[in-house]
């Protein structure tokens, strides 16, 4: 981790934070906070997330900060730096750091079916409101194709098109994962144009990377993970290592977020 990577999750840790203002539309509590006069930044509190009948009550905050930790032991780098706090201005939660996204770079959209754009993929077939046909498609970009294996890899349960973050300065992210690291095959994206597709040979080594690390007790996995939680995210590692194909949708689950934005 560079110097700067490590001040600024410092900061996300222990500077002083003042609500701005509260992030409607978000199914659990979310505020926008500073951190100075510099840093804006996502709070989730611990006491403000609404209870899932699939998830363990009071644990999403917590799967946020560990997709993190995941995301930078693979060397991906798609999730903005997250960090967990005991004093926020709301109690215990996440704390990550905001991005400022470019509108009119998304890499997801929902579009015409004659307005597809050079270099997309397909994802869905449906129609708008009024009955036209919309198709629902994004990049087949290779910073995607890296987050549909982090999204497999985390068992991402949704992953919308707003889910998928391109910054003013080009980068693309992606947020919210606090429905992640089920036990249970829960893959719910808007990335499916792999599908059954060849996962790139740096991206597996990646995720064999991530297995030693965690065999090696080099993540702190177990302090928002139960251990059946940390072995199942082990066996979704070596599927993808020894099958070395993107995941295909599971029939038995829904493949698509709802909303899709």
């Amino acid at each position: 981790m560079s110097d700067a990577a490590g001040e600024l999750l410092e900061r996300l840790r222990r500077g002083p934070m003042e609500v701005r203002g509260r992030i409607h539309g978000a199914s659990n509590a979310t505020l926008q906070c500073s951190i100075g006069d510099d840093i804006t930044c996502v709070y989730k509190p611990h006491r403000g997330e609404r209870t899932l009948w699939d998830f363990p009550t009071g644990t999403l905050t917590g799967r946020e900060v560990a997709s993190f930790e995941i995301d930078r032991a693979l060397g991906f780098g798609l999730i903005p730096p997250t960090v967990w706090r005991d004093d926020g201005p709301a109690g215990p939660g996440m704390c990550q750091l905001w991005i400022d996204e470019d509108d009119d770079a998304r890499l997801v959209d929902v579009v015409a079916p004659d307005a597809l754009p050079d270099g997309w993929v397909p994802v869905l077939r449906a129609t708008d409101g009024i009955g036209n046909p919309v198709v629902l498609v994004h990049a087949r970009d290779p910073r995607l194709q890296k987050m549909a294996v982090l999204d497999a890899v985390v068992n991402n349960g949704d992953r919308k098109g707003g889910h998928v973050i391109t910054a003013v300065d080009g980068r693309v992210w992606g947020v919210d994962h606090g429905v992640t690291l089920s036990v249970e095959p829960k893959l719910r994206t808007v990335l499916w144009g792999w599908a059954g597709e060849a996962i790139p040979d740096d991206l597996l080594d990646a995720v064999a990377g991530l297995t030693h690390r965690v065999d090696q007790g080099e993540l702190d996995l177990e302090r928002w993970l139960d251990p059946r939680e940390v072995a199942v995210l082990l066996d979704r590692c070596d599927e993808l290592i020894t099958c070395r194909e993107f995941p295909v949708p599971n029939e038995e689950w829904p493949a698509i977020p709802w909303p899709v934005f």
